[in-house]
Parts: C-alpha cells; sequence; structure tokens
C-alpha cells in the first residue's frame, strides 16, 4: 500500500507570517502536534512541531507581565521558528517505508509533497491505523492464532491450506521475519468460521504447534 492511500488530505498550514498565538491555539483546537508552513503557492518551506511553540512561548514563571507576553506573541512568527530542511514522503512511497524513514529520522510526521507541493500528511497514528488493519486486530468475528512453522518453503502455504480445508476463511497474516534458535518463525493468522474450535482442533489434529489460541468475540 502507497502513502497516499493513508495520508490525510486535508492539511491544516500555516504561512510563515502566521504569528504564535495563532499557532498555540490552531494546536490546541484541532488537537495538533504538527504545522505544515506553505507559501502562497502551497509549496512547503518548513514545519512546527508542539515542542518547537512551547519552546517559544513565555514559561509560566515569567517576569513578563501581561501586556509584554502579549507583545511577545503578537511578534514572533512561524517563520521564525520553523524547520526549514523538512523530511518528506511523496504519494507512490510504500507506506512501510515511510515508516522506516520517521523511525530512522525521529520525525513524527511526513509531510506529503508532489514535487515541492504540500499534498497531504502522514503521521504516526496514521501509521499505527494501518498497522491494526493489517493485523487485524479490530475484527472481533474471527479467531486468531499464532502458530510455530520451520521457515521452510510451502509450509505457510500449506497451513493456510489447512484452515480452508478445515471450514475456515481466512482474514489476515502475519508472519514476522525473525526465526528462533529451533529454526522456526511465528505465523499469526486470523480467520472466521461457522465453528472456529472445530478449525482449531483439526489443525492441533494435523500436529500443528499452535502457541497461542483467541477464539472471537460470542
Amino acid at each position: 500500500m502507497y502513502v497516499d492511500r493513508i495520508m490525510t488530505r486535508e492539511v491544516v498550514t500555516v504561512t510563515e507570517q502566521a504569528k504564535l498565538a495563532r499557532l498555540s491555539e490552531l494546536m490546541q483546537l484541532r488537537k495538533l502536534r504538527h504545522l505544515p508552513v506553505v507559501d502562497d503557492a502551497g509549496r512547503l518551506v518548513g514545519i512546527i512541531s508542539h515542542r518547537d511553540v512551547q519552546r517559544a512561548e513565555p514559561s509560566p514563571i515569567t517576569t513578563l507581565d501581561v501586556g509584554e507576553v502579549n507583545y511577545l506573541l503578537s511578534k514572533v512568527t512561524a517563520g521564525q521558528i520553523m524547520h526549514r530542511s523538512v523530511v518528506t514522503a511523496r504519494p507512490e512511497m510504500l507506506v512501510e517505508q515511510a515508516g522506516c524513514l520517521m523511525r530512522d529520522r525521529r520525525v513524527g510526521c511526513l509531510p506529503v509533497v508532489d514535487g515541492d507541493r504540500l499534498v497531504g500528511i502522514i503521521t504516526g497514528v496514521d501509521l499505527v491505523d494501518f498497522f491494526l488493519e493489517v493485523t487485524g486486530c479490530q475484527v472481533t468475528d474471527a479467531a486468531r492464532i499464532a502458530v510455530h512453522l520451520a521457515d521452510d518453503p510451502g509450509r505457510l502455504a500449506g497451513l493456510l491450506t489447512a484452515i480452508n480445508q478445515a471450514g475456515g476463511k481466512i482474514v489476515t497474516v502475519v508472519s514476522p521475519t525473525h526465526i528462533d534458535d529451533s529454526g522456526q518463525r511465528t505465523a499469526i493468522v486470523r480467520f472466521r468460521a461457522d465453528d472456529p474450535q472445530a478449525v482449531i482442533d483439526a489443525l492441533r489434529a494435523a500436529a500443528y504447534d499452535l502457541d497461542t489460541v483467541n477464539l472471537p468475540d460470542s
């Protein structure tokens, strides 16, 4: 799946001239952690984080009076506190590549650009939602099993076939790349069936090594 399938397209942005008070207000009202900064043509020129705004605001224990605080808030602009070197993604980037980029560069979001024009944004929440969808963990009417399999060609296909033959319909399959000391890896499968327990019994009868079993909510 590509970034353009999960990114937020309606992005809240500001210009370099936006005042600090406006930035703080936007972030609080819209519950945002990041604000992309764009020019009049919609080109990305920088980004501001919630932490950047906090650092620019007067300290709660400041000795400034209210007038001085308001004066400061009216003078500091987005252009003065934004980061001009922005880590970005492109719409055709794979979601997992975007996740690796965010992890490697230690950033909380990736503005998505087409050329230099901002077309969306992907955040850590978007990645979590994608992970939840891929794993199927929000599907409440499916059974979940974790099965130890030898890391040999055809083992996973054999497991899925066995589930189908026992009356199960595959919902999701996840198999992390980690291989344990015995040369096995774990396949996590969610499936629907009229009788999930019968499917599980059939797998055990076929000598599959089931690590965990979770039946669907009744």
